[in-house]
Parts: C-alpha cells; sequence; structure tokens
C-alpha cells in the first residue's frame, strides 16, 4: 500500500517537534531574547496586519473548517470499514503536526518566556494576608472613586455606553499610554473581533482567548459589558507576547487603568477587585464580609448580575472541558492550571506596594 511521502514525513516531523519544544523550554533567557523579543513580534505583527481587518474571526473560520475536515474523514473511514486506516491516520498526524509547529512558532513558545514580574522588576513573592487585605482596600478605594465619578451615585449600577466595536477601538489607547513607561508593552496593528462560538463560550466558563495561529483577540461578545474592557486587555496582552494567564490579567489590568477613558478604568479594577476579594474568601470569610460592604452598592449589584449571568450557563459539562483546559495550561508551563489566572493578586500586592 502506498502513502504520500509528504504526509510520512510531516508525521515523522511531528515527534521530532515535540523533543525541540520541551528542549526550549528549558530555556527561558534565550526564549525571551530571540523569540519573545526578537521573532514572535514581528510574526504576531504581520499576522495582525494581513487579517486584522477582515470583520470576521477568520480563526474561527479556519477552526470550522478544519472540524468539517476532521468529521468528513471520520465518516469516510466508517463508510468504506476503515480501508486505508493507516493512510488517513498518516493524513491526520500529518495536519496535527502542521498545527502543531504553528501553534509554537507564531505564539506558543511564549509560554516559556521570563516571566512578566522579572520584565517590569516587580519583586513578586508570597504574600500575608494583612498585604491582601490593604491591597484590596486600595482597590476598592480607587473603584469607589471611579463608579462615584461615572454615575454621581454610589448605588448605581455603572452601564457602558460604548458598543462593542467601540471598545474594541478604545482600548489601544491604554496600551499607548502604557508604553511611555513601559515600552516593551507597547501595542500595534490591531486585530480584534467578536468571536463566532461566544454562546459555546458562555457555556464553558469563557470571556475570551486569542487563536495563536491567526493572532486574532476573540472576545466572547454575549459578556456583560462591564468586564468587556478588561476582557478585551486581557486578550490583546496575549497578542503581545505574555502567554501565562497570571501575566496577561495583570497587563490587562495595568493596559485598562492607563486608559484615558474611564469606563476602562473602572473594567480594570474591577478586575482586580474580583481576584483579590476572592483570595480573600478563601482565606478568611468573616474578613471578606467586611470588606465586600465597603465596595459601593452599584459595585455590588454590577457583580451580582455578573454572577446571575455567568449562573444561567452552569451545566454538567463545563467541569470536564476545564479539566481539559486545566491540562493544557499544565503541559504549557502554567503547574497551577486555571488556577494560574489569580496569580495575579501576587503582581498586583507588588504592583501596589511598589508604587506606594
Amino acid at each position: 500500500m502506498q502513502y504520500s511521502k509528504k504526509h510520512l514525513f510531516l508525521s515523522l516531523l511531528l515527534p521530532i517537534q515535540v523533543i525541540l519544544v520541551q528542549f526550549l523550554s528549558q530555556k527561558p533567557q534565550f526564549i525571551e531574547q530571540y523569540y519573545s523579543n526578537g521573532i514572535y513580534p514581528k510574526i504576531s505583527i504581520v499576522l495582525r496586519f494581513l487579517l486584522g481587518w477582515i470583520p470576521f474571526s477568520f480563526g474561527d473560520v479556519l477552526g470550522f473548517v478544519l472540524l468539517f475536515l476532521l468529521l468528513r474523514g471520520i465518516y469516510i473511514l466508517i463508510k468504506h470499514k476503515f480501508k486505508n486506516f493507516i493512510g488517513q491516520l498518516l493524513k491526520l498526524t500529518a495536519i496535527l503536526s502542521v498545527i502543531y509547529g504553528c501553534f509554537y512558532l507564531f505564539w506558543g513558545l511564549n509560554y516559556f518566556r521570563e516571566p512578566l514580574a522579572k520584565n517590569l522588576g516587580l519583586q513578586q513573592a508570597p504574600y500575608t494576608t494583612e498585604q491582601l487585605v490593604k491591597t484590596t482596600e486600595i482597590i476598592i478605594d480607587s473603584l469607589n472613586a471611579i463608579q462615584q465619578q461615572i454615575t454621581k451615585n454610589d448605588t448605581i449600577e455603572v452601564v457602558l455606553p460604548y458598543s462593542q466595536k467601540e471598545i474594541y477601538q478604545l482600548a489601544p489607547n491604554g496600551f499607548h499610554q502604557l508604553s511611555s513607561k513601559l515600552p516593551q508593552l507597547n501595542y500595534r496593528v490591531s486585530s480584534i473581533k467578536n468571536s463566532l462560538v461566544s454562546l459555546f463560550q458562555s457555556y464553558n466558563g469563557t470571556s475570551g482567548y486569542l487563536n495563536p495561529i491567526t493572532s486574532e483577540a476573540q472576545v466572547n461578545d454575549m459578556i456583560p459589558k462591564t468586564g468587556y474592557p478588561a476582557t478585551t486587555c486581557h486578550e490583546m496582552a496575549h497578542q503581545i507576547g505574555w502567554s501565562a494567564e497570571n501575566d496577561a490579567n495583570f497587563v490587562g489590568f495595568l493596559a485598562c487603568i492607563n486608559n484615558t477613558d474611564v469606563y476602562f478604568k473602572y473594567s480594570g479594577y474591577r478586575m482586580a477587585y474580583r481576584y483579590c476579594i476572592s483570595e480573600i474568601y478563601k482565606r478568611d470569610k468573616n474578613l471578606y464580609k467586611q470588606l465586600v460592604k465597603k465596595a459601593h452598592k452599584g459595585i455590588r449589584k454590577d457583580l451580582y448580575n455578573t454572577h446571575l449571568f455567568w449562573k444561567q450557563f452552569e451545566n454538567p459539562i463545563e467541569p470536564y472541558l476545564k479539566k481539559g483546559y486545566n491540562s493544557y495550561l499544565k503541559a504549557n508551563n502554567q503547574t497551577k492550571g486555571i488556577d494560574s489566572y489569580s496569580y495575579v493578586v501576587d503582581l498586583l500586592i507588588a504592583y501596589f506596594k511598589q508604587k506606594h
């Protein structure tokens, strides 16, 4: 039986790529210098330039096409009673090899770069409950002040006056403001889009994602508007090379609070508050109740409505999807998996300690 030489070559290339990625994963300085600050920014900007103008998510469409081809291949195999099974398996492995290579070349190697804290000169370290409380109180004060500025009444919920497209247009401003102090966080050539699978994302509990093959930032267009700017900036942080979720959260926070738009500032401090107050809840529930009351009633209404939004999508499959994502993160240098998101609290404490 004859097999395609091209498929055979690409299939044999897959284990070689895996070994190479494992080797490079142990070289963070090399990755930082030659990939994250070398070829990656060029690759990312070219992809965003080529695809950013398209009004829909090219990456989502590509995903649908690949899924269709996979299902079609399975159907043909079953229909022909698994004739030429080895040939079809080689073809599938060849496609996986190309996807694997593109994933790490176009973005994935950023998982193995040096931590953001080192890049920004932040003294990240284990923190006490006292430090956590102090940081949370600073964030609550800022959040209260911004909510009061917007609504003129501490009991009124903040409502964003922007469309999703307007949020995407405003988001780069925060990065531009930030880059005057931190040029390594500059953002050029926008490519931010509504996800075509927003309903699926709502059911699996995700607000957005970066397509690593096309460098498009995808945002779940169903999420509450007050969280939209922070989610957008989080995905943009991924675009400029910060793969780790805690790092992307922190860069997203900085981009929001440095934006000249007050609604972005609100969204940024809101995100920081949610992570900090969640950590306090894990440590001391009585302390949690005391601090929650310090937030204006309008803020508490906003967060409760967000809670209700996500609750309506709870389903028995979601935990299994999260387990899969958890395994994916652990396989890519985030040893705490999904919990890595909450590690942004370390960075927030280090940031406010340095600032104050």
